[in-house]
């Protein structure tokens, strides 16, 4: 009886042991050694078997978190209408020739760059020329101007960076011991603000490198879906700007696609995959998706997908934004869904179009009995937002819907919604 060669300890990726073992069984088949004639083994052809038989060796992918690959932008389009509070993006990545593949329901990692203003404010106040040397991540020398524009975090403050400035600030040694206190100053603050807060504080160029956080890619969830974009890659990003202690402050990688990204110089991507966050294997299952702002990028994936493949399972989406006029997000490929019957349902919520707010857990309050009747057909739940209120405030929601219309105790209601969880009818894409 043939049994695997390889241990599952072998360094070898599933794919690569699947094949390897593939390759060896066929070997076995196929040789035949004559016992105690003195011959040397001989290799013979297996009867219905022909060199097909043994599959081409999976290539591992060229491209990954490590090695991203160098991305064309295609468009940076604004979605929010003239007068909005809000600068939401549609942005569109080349992927041809990356040899990339995803699903709907992952994002894709985004490898930014921090804004040269602050770059050179914080040169200015360190007294730098800019031309320092200094380690990179990768231990080669590099000028500091390029290590902190391409490869540090500046706008967090980690531990050792105010450690190693607490004798030169007033505040931070009592701080450091006191945990709420110290998490409500570091709200809003970067490293030049450390700096100036603290002017006696002047390591030099390798100390203050060797004090920061490696610059982290940003993470978003695809809005596209392979089948009608083969070589390209959708992203809904919300721009990030906001007055905080007496400056400007700029969201890292939003404002980084948003203002300095251009089309005819590579950012570095990768595809991060979400096997949580998956639409149901059964194309007929009904898909109920709530989503608030920037949020409904997984769920445009979703609908393209759904209407490529033809599924028949019925789609419901809640979709919550500020204004109507401004900010309804997708507002003509929703409707065009609507029409053509792809979107089954459509119930938004606009927070400021009246006096008392109103979010997407009220229009799901309002379609409570409707929206149990499509759990009770085996609908899965999908949510993807804010994890410290909207993705909260949906879930508590749900449970009130749930013993409301299933005349189910709290208790109850509980095991039912972890019912959902356990058999992936319900999926959180929170952030």
């Amino acid at each position: 009886m043939y049994a695997p060669y390889l241990p599952e300890t072998a360094p070898f990726t599933p794919e690569q042991r699947a094949w390897l073992n593939t390759f060896f069984r066929e070997l076995a088949l196929r040789t035949f050694s004559s016992e105690g004639d003195g011959q040397a083994t001989t290799t013979l052809p297996l009867m219905g078997v022909d060199d097909q038989s043994i599959p081409t060796p999976p290539q591992p992918p060229r491209y990954n978190r490590k090695h991203p690959f160098p991305a064309h932008l295609l468009q940076c389009r604004r979605l929010t209408g003239e007068g909005s509070t809000k600068d939401i993006r549609h942005v569109v990545f080349s992927l041809e020739g990356a040899g990339l593949s995803y699903e709907v329901g992952d994002a894709l990692g985004v490898y930014p760059e921090n804004d040269p203003e602050l770059v050179a404010a914080l040169l200015k106040t360190l007294g730098y020329t800019g031309d320092e040397l200094t380690p990179g991540p990768d231990g080669t020398e590099l000028p500091i101007r390029e290590a902190l524009l391409r490869h540090y975090e500046l706008g967090i403050l980690p531990r050792p960076l105010l450690e190693a400035a607490a004798p030169h600030h007033e505040l931070l040694p009592r701080l450091l011991e006191d945990s709420e206190a110290l998490t409500t100053y570091l709200s809003g603050r970067d490293v030049l603000d450390l700096l100036r807060e603290a002017p006696s504080f002047r390591p030099d160029p390798t100390t203050l490198i060797g004090l920061l956080r490696p610059l982290a890619p940003r993470l978003y969830s695809i809005s596209s879906s392979p089948r009608v974009h083969p070589e390209a890659v959708h992203l809904t990003v919300g721009v990030v700007r906001y007055q905080a202690h007496g400056r400007l402050r700029k969201g890292v990688c939003s404002t980084f696609l948003a203002e300095r990204a251009s089309l005819d110089r590579p950012v570095s991507v990768f595809v991060h995959t979400n096997p949580n966050f998956r639409l149901p294997a059964d194309p007929d299952t009904p898909i109920i998706m709530i989503g608030a702002g920037t949020g409904i990028a997984p769920f445009r994936a979703f609908l393209e997908d759904r209407e490529a493949t033809g599924a028949r399972g019925p789609n419901w989406l809640f979709f919550g934004e500020r204004n109507r006029a401004t900010d309804f997000l997708y507002q003509d490929e929703l409707e065009g869904w609507l029409q053509r019957g792809v979107l089954t349902r459509l119930d938004t919520a606009f927070s400021r179009d009246q006096a008392q707010k109103c979010y997407v857990q009220h229009r799901m309050l309002e379609q409570g009995r409707t929206l149990y009747a499509w759990l009770e057909e085996g609908a899965c739940v999908y949510v993807c937002g804010d994890a410290t209120h909207m993705a909260r405030d949906v879930e508590a929601t749900l449970l009130t819907i749930i013993q409301q219309e299933g005349g189910h105790s709290e208790e109850a209601a509980h095991a039912y919604l972890t019912t959902l969880k356990r058999t992936r009818r319900y999926q959180r894409d929170v952030y």
